[in-house]
């Protein structure tokens, strides 16, 4: 017979590991509320990846491993604890303990906080499963040491890709930065991008078919531009074309919008009372590093006074 799980009781259980989810983990800790986090990829999300961060206020340069690891151990020596080895199974949301349940435990906790981001979307080329993990990837922080002094190409125009391509020149003998239009990443980024000697631009260029044998060996590629295509000899492709939200786990409870992320307003409570959504998952207008704080603090406090109301209804 299966062992029956262990149940745990949190005050907050804050689902994601980005900056949203751990500045809400910091925030709530300082309040002494028992706190876990739970994340089933890499600590940090996204701008874990990001090779220089200039935009984050008080910190000209910084990168993104450096500064997440930074918050995360600030919101540990304040009690908060990360998990990122045990995967959620399931979640019910709709009474007043909120049941989160793991591989290996189930967690009932007063509040949740959903900060559990996006990741990236695939490859819509039929050939990608035939090369996942075998020369077309989506980390380049986990998978990026493996093409040490090979060719590799970035897909991707936004400054997830330019932000992947400057940290991949640190390995590749050579680079190709493939995009079917124009570069929206900060020109800043761009910039350290064409001044190296290694990388090729292509623009206006789209990923039309992926070749090899038992791996990648060759993609072909349209431009757009002459209706010409030919073929480049690449040892692995970083595909960074966009991101769809993390929400499959909370559609049955959970109000989204069009987009599939979650409706809340500034605020970030959601429909259902005690659970609060923040960063990159909640549907909103803009979304910085900045604002992913902002809405971890401000998910943080309110949870903590939804809990406070609770307590004292009882």
């Amino acid at each position: 017979m299966p062992t029956e799980k262990k149940r745990i009781q949190k005050d907050i259980v804050i689902i994601g590991a980005g900056m949203a989810g751990l500045t809400a983990a910091l925030y709530a800790g300082r309040m002494n509320l028992s706190v876990l986090v739970l994340e089933n990829a890499l600590v940090g999300g996204q701008i874990a990846n990001a090779t220089g961060i200039e935009n984050y206020p008080g910190l000209p340069n910084v990168a993104g491993k450096d500064l997440i690891a930074t918050v995360q151990q600030q919101a540990e020596s304040f009690g908060a604890v990360v998990d990122e080895f045990d995967m959620i199974e399931k979640v019910s949301l709709q009474e007043d303990r909120k049941i989160v349940e793991t591989e290996s435990c189930i967690y009932e906790a007063g509040s949740v906080i959903i900060a559990s981001g996006m990741e990236r979307r695939k490859l819509p080329l039929p050939e990608e499963r035939k090369y996942a993990g075998k020369g077309v990837h989506y980390c380049e922080l986990c998978d990026g040491h493996l093409y040490q002094d090979k060719v590799i190409a970035v897909m991707g125009g936004g400054n997830a890709a330019v932000d992947a391509a400057n940290f991949l020149t640190k390995y590749a003998k050579k680079l190709y930065l493939l995009h079917r239009s124009k570069l929206r990443a900060d020109e800043s980024a761009q910039e350290k991008l064409r001044s190296n000697e290694k990388v090729e631009i292509l623009l206006e260029t789209e990923v039309t078919a992926l070749k090899g044998e038992k791996r990648l060996e060759s993609v072909e590629v349209l431009d757009k531009a002459t209706g010409e295509k030919k073929e480049l000899a690449i040892d692995g492709i970083f595909v960074n074309i966009g991101v769809t939200p993390n929400t499959a786990l909370f559609q049955a409870d959970i109000k989204l919008a069009e987009d599939g992320r979650i409706v809340a307003g500034e605020d970030c409570r959601t429909n259902i009372p005690g659970v609060f959504a923040a960063g990159d998952v909640r549907h909103k207008e803009v979304r910085q590093l900045t604002t992913a704080a902002a809405d971890g603090t401000i998910a943080a406090i309110l949870a903590e006074k939804y809990l406070a109301q609770i307590r004292k209804g009882k």
